[in-house]
């Protein structure tokens, strides 16, 4: 471990200094807590990584590959999907399971040797709302395995630094935390206004070298920064044609959602959080979920001049903000008063992990926010649904059943938040409805003899009726973070402002 200094110089030093924020009473000394690894699932030598790491928050590991061992990469290989599609190599988790002890033997050995060679991603392709693509990155199976190791130690050293407000593909941290530290943060705070951003093509354009140099503040050890170089310059075979990435970490690769993070770590969340404590007068949140952000302020000129800078910000570091799905819209319990008495009706709305936002207040006159599913979403669920549907014309009830069932309890696990009740009492009708068509469809007699009423008996048994399944956002959020302020807006690790200038 070393304490030397650490890289990026462009014209001007970067900044380096530190404000330290005591940790919450009680928690100081304790092992890790919410959001991190619990200590039975990580290796006494991970712990002492962490607890180094809690303690100088300027220190860089120059030895981390040696915790790369065996169980460790048999531990990463459980953790993968099981049903996964074949990277290049052609290799599934059931084929690589036969003669596991030997293989990771032998992946150890090429590892620690320097023998070890990442191979090109499989290029994958999902169609987006819009009508583009989403480009994915599948990954050869021993490349996710070893990706997988380096993401559990460097979680170690990382899950002291990030920031409260960064919630996306963290351990012990999933999106209706976002969401609930969002709602709290606007309901209780004075914020008057929503800038909902959204960077285009995120994680097409992570700049390599600015990563790299990013990741030697806290990595010292050569070994993991030439590792983690091997993938980034290992490129994609789109159609039998190797493709090399100047920039970007294919989506789909385990170890991409863990550099995004990295990047906008140093990019966006240490640059917002000391513009907040050194520039911003009024009331300030914060939420980030991967590349989807959301800030509120109390003052509309803060909130403007922010916006002006990150454009300056992300356009340093080759990232840019989505001209179409980033607004400044007036939102809150203030905006909401106030456009009532100008006659401008209810502020705007903005989507966020699939709900839509909106003012309200309650039965008793008490400003709210309810969220509904995006209807987009729930027409493209609906969408998918239906065509799967035809696809199983020919299954029995009970077959047809059974899935339905898994694909609706699997949709309410994670819309059914209060509020939201309507939604998807509208998807099961609706599912329902599609269903009874495609029962129809079969045979002349069934179109003739399966009525509604009949068919209600079927829905009644397979489809399951919604209900509320979430708490109410305030009561998880206290629950879950009994000493930080609504909204998540103070980290829970030291801040070094820095970046490019």
């Amino acid at each position: 471990m070393n304490k030397g200094k650490q890289p990026g110089e462009t014209g001007q030093k970067l900044a380096e200094s530190v404000e330290q924020r005591d940790l919450a009473e009680g928690n100081a000394q304790g092992l890790p807590t919410d959001g991190t690894l619990s200590p039975r699932k990580v290796s006494r030598g991970l712990l002492g990584v962490r607890e180094a790491a809690r303690r100088d928050r300027k220190l860089q590991f120059t030895a981390l590959l040696h915790h790369i061992d065996v169980p460790l990469l048999r531990a990463s290989f459980e953790a993968l999907n099981r049903k996964a599609t074949a990277g290049v190599d052609g290799v599934t988790w059931g084929a690589y399971r036969e003669g596991l002890c030997e293989r990771l033997e032998d992946l150890h050995n090429r590892i620690h040797k320097g023998q070890y060679r990442a191979q090109p991603s499989k290029r994958g392709r999902i169609a987006k709302e819009d009508g583009s693509e989403r480009l994915l990155g599948i990954a050869a199976l021993e490349d996710k395995i070893v990706q997988q190791a380096v993401v559990r130690v460097l979680n170690q050293i990382y899950e002291e630094d990030f920031m409260g407000f960064s919630y996306g593909f963290r351990p012990g941290r999933d999106p209706h935390g976002a969401l609930d530290a969002l709602w709290v943060g606007l309901s209780e705070r004075p914020i008057n206004w929503v800038l909902d951003m959204d960077i285009r093509g995120y994680f097409d354009h992570i700049q390599h070298d600015w990563l790299i140099r990013f990741l030697g503040y806290r990595i010292a050890d050569k070994r993991v920064i030439r590792l983690i170089g091997k993938w980034l310059k290992a490129g994609v075979l789109d159609q039998g044609k190797w493709l090399s990435l100047s920039e970007g970490s294919p989506q789909g690769a385990v170890i991409s959602p863990f550099l995004a993070n990295v990047y906008l770590h140093y990019v966006f969340d240490l640059w917002s959080e000391h513009r907040r404590r050194k520039q911003t007068q009024g009331a300030m949140i914060m939420v980030r979920y991967a590349d989807d952000i959301v800030v509120g302020f109390q003052h509309r000129e803060e909130a403007e001049a922010f916006h002006r800078e990150l454009v300056v910000r992300l356009n340093g570091f080759g990232l840019s903000l989505h001209p179409i799905k980033t607004r400044l819209i007036e939102f809150g319990r203030y905006a909401l008063i106030r456009r009532k008495a100008a006659g401008k009706g209810k502020p705007e709305t903005f989507d966020f992990l699939g709900f839509t936002h909106i003012c309200s207040r309650s039965r008793r006159g008490v400003f709210t926010i309810w969220r509904k599913t995006v209807g987009k979403r729930l027409h493209a669920k609906l969408r998918a649904i239906k065509k799967e549907l035809r696809c199983r014309m020919n299954e029995s009830v009970p077959e047809t059943g059974k899935w339905l069932r898994s694909v609706l309890q699997g949709y309410y696990h994670y819309f059914a938040v209060p509020n939201n009740l309507s939604a998807l009492v509208s998807l099961r009708y609706q599912l329902g409805r599609a269903w009874l068509r495609m029962l129809r469809r079969r045979s002349q007699k069934a179109r003739k003899h399966l009525s509604w009423e009949k068919f209600k008996r079927i829905q009644e048994y397979w489809l399951p009726k919604p209900q509320i399944y979430h708490p109410w956002p305030n009561v998880r959020f206290r629950r879950q973070h009994l000493r930080q302020e609504p909204g998540a807006v103070i980290p829970h690790a030291g801040i070094c402002a820095g970046g490019a200038s």
